[in-house]
């Protein structure tokens, strides 16, 4: 009994310094400690499905290219001109993060796509398959870089299943 219980504790140490080994790689790799995000809706289809599993950079190891830039230096990601980026909507971090394209920038006071003056400097961004930005469409203000977790760099489909089922039931 005692030699089944040391031999089940050497496995799980062996696990968690894997694990620790896996975790530690990632995040000297892309500098988040968020690895992976999984997409919950159709709003970037056909780029991006629902399920996918979303690998990202840090904002900080990468230059946000919007598709205003990018369209003028021939720069795509996603099948799409500019960079996606993942935000935290009005930097409240009790928000469920959106990953959607960023389209172009502006300054404070600068009008908006609904015709109102920017209450500060940021992105304008809107999902591949919206009808129009989030800013209004949505509610939220100009995507403040701060407020940029991750910039999305591959997708694995459907990967991210599990981690939609399991939000679902916890």
């Amino acid at each position: 009994m005692k030699e089944a219980l040391v031999e089940t504790g050497k496995l799980v140490a062996e696990v968690l310094v894997i694990v620790g080994v896996i975790v530690v790689g990632a995040h000297t790799v892309t500098g988040s400690w968020h690895i992976g995000f999984a997409v919950e809706s159709g709003s970037m289809e056909p780029n991006m499905q629902v399920g996918d599993l979303i690998f990202v950079l840090a904002p900080h190891r990468t230059n946000i290219t919007t598709y205003e830039e990018g369209k003028l230096l021939n720069y795509t990601s996603f099948h799409d001109y500019g960079d996606v980026i993942i935000y935290r909507p009005n930097g409240l971090y009790s928000a469920t993060p959106i990953i959607h394209r960023a389209m172009f920038w502006v300054e404070a006071g600068e009008e908006m796509p609904d015709g109102r003056p920017a209450p500060h400097a940021g992105y304008i961004t809107k999902g591949d398959n919206n009808p129009g930005y989030d800013q209004p469409l949505l509610g939220v203000e100009p995507v403040k870089p701060e407020w940029v977790i991750a910039v999305p760099r591959a997708r694995l489909p459907y990967l991210g299943y599990p981690s939609l089922i399991l939000k679902k039931v916890f």
